[in-house]
This record gives structure tokens, C-alpha cells and sequence, in this order.
């Protein structure tokens, strides 16, 4: 029981240093407080959000499948994938900011087409003028389609 609640507790002071870095990391960068508003917006499942933050030649770009490039088609995959989304939460471990590159650890945790799953992630941003220029996901996909109860790609399906 004692190691249970040492456990618990040391759990609890990570979660509070994570959360004072990220608080921390977006009062001192604006690029971070866009990153971070783009978090919020996956969070609340706010779709259209999720899209107007990326500038009109922005690229998503999952390492391990083709990028997505312009506002309009990355609008088209982000609708095509939310609309599996039943809850959301991108759980942020760290951010930093590396040579005007945003990095961003955390853990995707969701609830899809009534499936539950997680996957860690790491996202490599780039943010010129309040815009979203550049989104590299890095992940494991076959652990996210497992994670989300595919047995498809969903980035193959009308392409």
C-alpha cells in the first residue's frame, strides 16, 4: 500500500512539472501558444480550428505515409478522421523549442468508431506568423491502427 502511494505521488509531481513546462513554454513563445491552441482545439474536437491553424501552404505530414499539403486538403483528411472521434485527449509530456522548430511529446489517448486506444507521439512543428507551416507526426503506425481498431489505413481509403 505505501508503494502504491509513493507511487501515486511521484506519478502526480511528473504530471505537475509537465504541465508547469508547457505552461511555462507558451507565456515565453508565441509559436509554442499556437501549438499549443492547436492541442486545445484536437481536445474539444473543434475540426474547423484544427484546419484555420494551419497556414493556406501548410503540410501535415505523417512520417510514414504522404503529406498532406494546403489548408483545404488537410480540412479534408482532419474531417475524415474526426468524424471517428468520439473523445479525444493529446495528454503533453514536453515542449521545447529547438532552432525555431516546436517539439511536442505526448500521448494520444481516444475513444474511435467506439474503440478505445492510445499511441506516444512526437510532433515537429514549424509556425511562421501565427500559422502552422509544418506538422511532422512521428509514431508507430501499425500501433495507431491497432490502436484505433482498423484493419485499413484510413490515409488509403480515397486516395
Amino acid at each position: 500500500m505505501r508503494t502504491a502511494i509513493i507511487a501515486l505521488a511521484a506519478g502526480l509531481l511528473t504530471m505537475g512539472c509537465a504541465q508547469s513546462q508547457v505552461e511555462d513554454a507558451t507565456e515565453s513563445d508565441p509559436r509554442i501558444a499556437v501549438v499549443m491552441d492547436m492541442v486545445d482545439a484536437w481536445n474539444t474536437r473543434d475540426w474547423d480550428r484544427v484546419t484555420n491553424l494551419f497556414a493556406e501552404d501548410g503540410s501535415l505530414h505523417s512520417m510514414m505515409v504522404e503529406p498532406v499539403v494546403g489548408r483545404e486538403a488537410i480540412g479534408a483528411r482532419i474531417g475524415h478522421l474526426g468524424a471517428g472521434i468520439e473523445t479525444i485527449t493529446l495528454h503533453i509530456h514536453h515542449v521545447g523549442l529547438v532552432d525555431d522548430v516546436i517539439f511536442v511529446e505526448r500521448t494520444d489517448e481516444f475513444v474511435y468508431n467506439g474503440h478505445a486506444g492510445s499511441v506516444p507521439v512526437v510532433g515537429v512543428i514549424e509556425v511562421e506568423d501565427g500559422l502552422i507551416t509544418e506538422w511532422r507526426e512521428y509514431y508507430d503506425r501499425a500501433e495507431l491502427l491497432e490502436a484505433l481498431g482498423l484493419t485499413t489505413d484510413f490515409d488509403s481509403a480515397g486516395r
